[in-house]
């Protein structure tokens, strides 16, 4: 019964005349869910993952999640669209090995000393192999223009660090205090106040107000991927500071 509904699902999906343009599924709205054929248990499933501030990296860390079908899985999984850094040589652990690992993760923590990310100093992160004295930094600066980072994958964004070194910087430094921010309202934020984030130039918050007053609001971060220049590829990073 459950794969002759998954058909329907499929038909009724290639039917539509609304055309399905690439997202991230880690933003699917309970509207954006349903009408991808997931069901409410499913959505659900997601958003409380969500809740914890962990992201899906692919479709296999997607179905874990939310438990969907193999066949609904294969039906939506082609218009998914995952941030560039998450598939470059497997960054981060997949969903499964995160909720498999977490004794491991213990034990590695009691053996290894983990500083916070947010407090080391130049001289810290130099000790790490691949960072010298201009990548310590530019760390740090890019560190005090976020006001602190607010999770571990913002150290991927700076610009001329190898993924493998901040991977490996990572194991010894954690963002174990991450600062009190005050998120911006995107429905009612004017270009400067967007354009204050590090992730968006002035053209790209100009944009995003002009497609906000024609539409009338902004209903999901997933939508800002049909602002003309988004950068799509770090609505992770730019959710963190924005409320609906």
């Amino acid at each position: 019964m459950q794969a002759q509904i998954d058909i329907l699902r499929k038909e009724a999906l290639r039917k539509d005349s609304v055309k399905i343009y690439p997202f991230n599924p880690n933003f699917i709205s309970d509207y954006k869910g349903y009408t991808l054929g997931m069901s409410v248990e499913e959505i659900d499933r997601l958003h409380n993952f969500r809740k914890t501030n962990k992201y899906v990296n692919s479709p296999e860390d997607f179905q874990l999640v939310t438990q969907v079908t193999d066949s609904l899985l294969k039906t939506i999984s082609p218009y998914f669209k995952f941030p560039e850094w998450t598939q470059k040589g497997n960054q981060q652990l997949t969903a499964g090995a995160r909720l498999n690992t977490s004794v491991e993760k213990v034990r590695e923590q009691k053996n290894v000393s983990v500083s916070d990310l947010n407090s080391a100093t130049k001289e810290d992160l130099k000790s790490i192999s691949g960072i010298g004295e201009k990548l310590s930094a530019r760390i740090i600066k890019f560190r005090d223009r976020l006001g602190g980072f607010l999770v571990e994958e913002q150290l991927y964004d700076v610009y001329g660090l190898k993924p493998e070194v901040a991977q490996r910087a990572l194991k010894r430094y954690k963002v174990l205090n991450p600062p009190q921010i005050e998120k911006i309202n995107i429905n009612t934020a004017s270009v400067e106040m967007l354009t204050k984030l590090i992730y968006l130039q002035k053209d790209v918050a100009f944009n995003i107000v002009n497609y906000r007053d024609s539409k009338g609001s902004i209903d999901s971060f997933e939508e800002l991927a049909k602002v003309e220049n988004f950068p799509s590829e770090k609505i992770e990073r730019i959710a963190l500071y924005l409320s609906l």
